[in-house]
């Protein structure tokens, strides 16, 4: 069973930047999407960003919500996964998840719960005014 953990979040002001990080044990190495996810209080859990990764072909896709200020990278020297988020509004306020999925392709249409296998905790991103 794959196993998926987040790392990165605190507390930022407003404007300011952050770098999530996702890895995944071994077993994800059948998994080829990677995507980024966020929930804040009292709203539905929102798909956010995915990259196809190991024999995948790196494609990436960012929602047009956050495009523009949320970036999603591999990085092969940390074997993970990252989030970059700049200019950071209190909108942005929620837990972060990183989810991994069978799915050979990544693409927004398709970035949704049901589509992705395994999932981590969560790390609380808090953006004060």
């Amino acid at each position: 069973q794959a196993q998926v953990a987040e790392s990165g979040g605190g507390l930022v002001q407003s404007g300011g930047s952050l770098r999530l990080s996702c890895t995944t044990s071994e077993h994800a190495f059948n998994y080829y999407t990677v995507g980024w996810f966020r929930q804040a209080p009292g709203k539905e859990r929102e798909g956010l960003s995915c990259i196809t990764v190991g024999d995948g072909d790196g494609s990436t896709h960012v929602q047009d919500s956050v495009k523009g200020r949320f970036t999603i990278a591999e990085d092969n020297a940390e074997k993970s996964v990252y989030l970059q988020m700049n200019n950071l509004k209190s909108e942005d306020t929620a837990v972060y998840y990183c989810a991994v999925s069978a799915l050979t392709y990544c693409d927004l249409i398709r970035l949704r719960e049901h589509e992705y296998d395994y999932w981590g905790q969560g790390t609380q991103v808090t953006v004060s005014s």
